[in-house]
């Protein structure tokens, strides 16, 4: 029998700055923000444009705020409503963690379809090309839970290889679910998306890649999920499904759907070449 590994103790603040404390999570959301939006300047530029490097800038900061505020409210309405309706100021202590994927998820459409509203852009079209990114903020998340211990996975066989006992999770080996959801949903997830990005044919059909993108995620949670311990204060849910299975259930339906209307509908011929990025 192989040796049960210990998990690595990290730090989970990178560096102290005076008062101010740099924290592995926060830095993930930082870099993948940074990292999504340097590539949406380019993805939004292949044909047929959905918009411009000027109006990717803009959208840094519409983004940052869906994704904190979907994130936070979601995790708050969906994982403890309870807690929070007699605790309502502990919803502003997000350093305490607790963000929710698919808030943040509604968030971001929330903050597309505002964009995309006040900018006379094609709202599908502009989804796709930022969905292709988004993997890439997933993935660093993923691999800043397993920094921090957190969302530890299911009891694993001793004899699994890289069985692991984390601080938190008792004295028996767990599956480390933090880096299969990172290699799931973030690094294969982004490899699919960015290999049917390169087809003229899928970008011209406005709403396929974001369909994709919904349906894959669901998939890779979904199956994820069987390995990842269910939150204390919820259990398993009727049926012995999780909560993070449950919201994948429209979430798949969405992105079937999307796929079937893409397909359904005339090409896009994006905007002009001459278009520019409106104050």
């Amino acid at each position: 029998m192989l040796p049960v590994l210990m998990f690595p103790q990290f730090n989970p603040v990178l560096v102290h700055v005076g008062p101010f404390a740099i924290r592995w999570y926060a830095l993930s959301y930082i870099i993948g923000i940074v990292l999504g939006i340097t590539l949406l300047r380019r993805l939004v530029n292949l044909p047929p444009r959905a918009g411009t490097p000027e109006l990717a800038d803009d959208f840094l900061a519409w983004v940052t705020l869906g994704i904190l505020m979907g994130g936070r409210l979601g995790y708050v309405l969906f994982y403890q409503p309870g807690y929070y309706i007699t605790h309502p100021l502990a919803m502003l202590e997000v350093w305490h963690g607790g963000m929710s994927f698919h808030g943040g998820a509604l968030g971001v459409i929330i903050a597309m379809m505002l964009f995309t509203w006040r900018h006379k852009l094609n709202f599908l079209a502009f989804a796709d090309r930022v969905t292709i990114a988004v993997p890439i903020g997933l993935g660093l998340g993923r691999i800043a839970n397993f920094i921090n211990g957190e969302l530890w996975g299911r009891e694993a066989p001793a004899s699994l290889p890289w069985a692991m006992i984390f601080p938190d999770g008792g004295p028996i080996p767990r599956h480390p679910s933090q880096l299969y959801e990172a290699l799931t949903e973030g690094l294969l997830l982004f490899l699919v998306m960015f290999a049917a990005s390169r087809k003229l044919s899928i970008r011209e059909r406005p709403g396929f890649l974001a369909g994709l993108f919904l349906a894959g995620y669901a998939c890779a949670r979904s199956f994820c999920e069987f390995f990842r311990e269910p939150d204390s204060f919820l259990g398993f849910l009727p049926g012995g499904i999780t909560m993070g299975q449950l919201l994948c259930c429209p979430m798949l339906a969405a992105g079937i759907a999307l796929m079937v209307y893409a397909n359904r509908h005339p090409v896009y011929e994006g905007i002009p070449p001459e278009a520019e990025a409106k104050p």
